[in-house]
């Protein structure tokens, strides 16, 4: 059996429609729905999927959809802990057919994540849409080196070996999403993805993704991946220059500024890009890691800075060029090795957990 899980903010009938039509189709799946502080007005909708045989969870007053699919998950955990999850939008946008097929494919797939991915090609795609997962997946292929098609999909499967990890992934409203993503590989779960059709009604209107705010609630995520590295190139060369300024011996003003810069780039990755609420693994060990990578990185940027130094090239551009040549095999070390969970007590269970 697997569990539908469909987080509600002030749902109109379509949700009534899509649980009947799922159940048409599937008697096997057990749909559960949280109305997230919808009101007095969205009562009836409820009464209907209860009626319908849906069970309803409630949150008192709104606290986002990242909130409402981490009760989705605790529950599931809770009354059918061996289940995977479908999660699914209250809206209308998935078809039927398209979640009882992602569902199929997670049951089959215990060390993957299975998401339902549009395409963004047609002409009925409202621009707002297409642009913003245009950006979030080519920052997210960035950040992490995968290419996902529709990094803002909804409709996702998650093993029963995944739960107990979301439940504990920060992020209460739309930013959850771009979190669990994220942080999947990490977590040692596969991504896959799966087409399905691109439903979009009356311009995507009913939606409760705010363009503005929730389009940044995305992307910070994202883009704390480069911001770190961002500040740490400012200090190193702030740095570099005073020091220069100061000593007049350029090695040494390099050793000096990588040294600064490259503390603050531990602390920070440590501390907030990976998150707070991660499972790290022991600070000796990241610390280890890190000044293992700073070293030979520092090797590197000695050795380039010396040798444009000797051709003649400008600080600056010396500089620049060094940084752009060394940035991204140090980002991909640190996301894939300095900062990896740790073998035993960070990876996610291979087998789902069973609570007594």
């Amino acid at each position: 059996m697997t569990v539908v899980a469909i987080p509600a903010y002030e749902p109109d009938h379509r949700l009534v429609d899509l649980a009947t039509a799922l159940h048409e189709r599937d008697p096997s799946l057990d749909i559960v729905v949280v109305d997230d502080g919808s009101g007095v007005a969205s009562a009836p909708v409820f009464a209907s999927l209860e009626a319908a045989g849906v069970e309803v969870l409630s949150h008192g007053a709104n606290r986002g959809k990242g909130a409402a699919l981490r009760t989705l998950f605790r529950h599931a955990r809770t009354a059918h802990p061996d289940a995977p999850v479908v999660t699914a939008d209250a809206d209308g946008q998935h078809a039927p057919d398209d979640i009882v097929r992602v569902a199929r494919e997670v049951e089959g797939s215990p060390d993957a994540i299975v998401l339902g991915v549009r395409d963004f090609r047609g002409d009925d795609v409202p621009l707002r849409s297409r642009f913003g997962n245009a950006v979030s997946a080519r920052m997210f292929a960035v950040a992490t080196g995968v290419r996902v098609v529709d990094t803002q999909t909804g409709l996702r499967g998650l093993p029963a070996a995944a739960l107990p990890w979301a439940s504990r992934l920060p992020g209460d409203r739309f930013e959850y999403e771009a979190i669990m993503l994220l942080r999947s590989a990490r977590a040692g779960f596969r991504i896959l993805q799966t087409p399905i059709r691109t439903v979009y009604l009356d311009e995507n209107r009913s939606s409760h993704f705010r363009p503005l705010r929730d389009s940044l609630r995305v992307v910070a995520p994202l883009a704390a991946f480069l911001a770190s590295s961002v500040l740490a190139a400012a200090v190193d060369a702030l740095l570099l220059w005073l020091l220069l300024l100061a000593s007049g011996w350029l090695q040494g003003s390099i050793a000096g500024a990588r040294l600064v810069s490259a503390s603050l780039n531990f602390a920070v990755n440590r501390i907030w890009v990976f998150g707070r609420r991660r499972q790290r693994a022991p600070l000796r060990v990241e610390l280890a890691r890190y000044a293992a990578l700073a070293a030979v990185v520092l090797v590197a940027n000695v050795t380039l800075m010396t040798i444009l130094d000797a051709l003649g090239v400008g600080l600056v551009i010396a500089k620049v060029v060094t940084e752009a040549a060394l940035w991204l095999a140090g980002f991909l070390v640190q996301r894939a090795w300095v900062f990896a969970h740790a073998r035993a007590a960070d990876r996610a269970p291979v087998k789902p957990l069973v609570l007594a």
